[in-house]
């Protein structure tokens, strides 16, 4: 049976081939969420994932489900969403409070995998420019939105909320039309869904996944921009 690789502190992880097929991905136990450790790992296709009382989890699965951005699907109910207006949009406005919003317990969950020491982590990366929330706001309160790290033409998403209808699927399209803007190609959804194929997410191998990766991490954004439409209408 297959060991599970250890991860010490600031060492280089393992390459993707030795990652477990049950369960799906898993690549290396321990390490730590500082900044350096995480830019190293989404440049490799490695994202954490983990619940307490588990270790520090590092996972690269296969097949990998991304979102071209040129591949976008809009429903037609989802485009009346859109027209009505009747959500406004920031980018990095609440950047924790989304990430709490996307922690709190959800319909058949037990518990969350984004604790204190995670929000800390990705708050640090939202500070230094990497990592960034984009957020549905309805009048005064946060109703949705997600979270993840922006790298070269690539944007690595890692959660997502809605506390109205249609609300998280209006972020992933305000989210499209930013990474167009900028000249980025896709967004790593990393695990189908139902919710995400919806939109227009595919499966792809970790192979095609990884080849992708190491041509457009190191894209440099034709608009360094993360300023969103005026209105939910123009991302239409």
């Amino acid at each position: 049976m297959p060991l599970l690789n250890f991860l010490e502190p600031g060492a280089e992880f393992p390459p993707s081939s030795e990652a477990l097929t049950y369960p799906n991905g898993l690549l290396a136990a321990g390490g730590t969420l500082d900044s350096q450790t995480l830019l190293a790992a989404y440049r490799r296709g490695i994202f954490p994932w983990y619940e307490a009382p588990q270790p520090l989890l590092w996972w690269t699965p296969d097949p990998r489900s991304v979102l071209f951005v040129d591949e976008l699907h809009i429903s037609r109910s989802l485009r009346k969403t859109l027209r009505r207006d009747e959500f406004s949009l920031r980018v990095d406005h609440s950047f924790r409070e989304l990430m709490h919003a996307c922690a709190a317990p959800r319909d058949g969950q037990q518990g969350t995998w984004i604790d204190p020491a995670m929000i800390d982590a990705y708050s640090d990366l939202n500070a230094q420019g990497w990592a960034h929330s984009i957020e549905v706001w309805e009048d005064h309160a946060l109703v949705g939105g997600l979270y993840g790290v922006a790298i070269g033409g690539a944007f690595f998403g890692e959660s997502m909320f809605s506390l109205r209808p249609n609300a998280s699927k209006v972020a992933l399209v305000a989210l499209t039309w930013l990474l167009k803007q900028r000249g980025a190609l896709f967004i790593d959804c990393q695990l189908e869904s139902e919710h995400l194929n919806s939109l227009g997410a595919r499966n792809i191998s970790r192979v095609d996944f990884e080849n992708r990766l190491q041509h457009t991490v190191g894209m440099t954004p034709v608009l360094d921009t993360w300023t969103p439409p005026a209105s939910c209408g123009e991302l239409i």
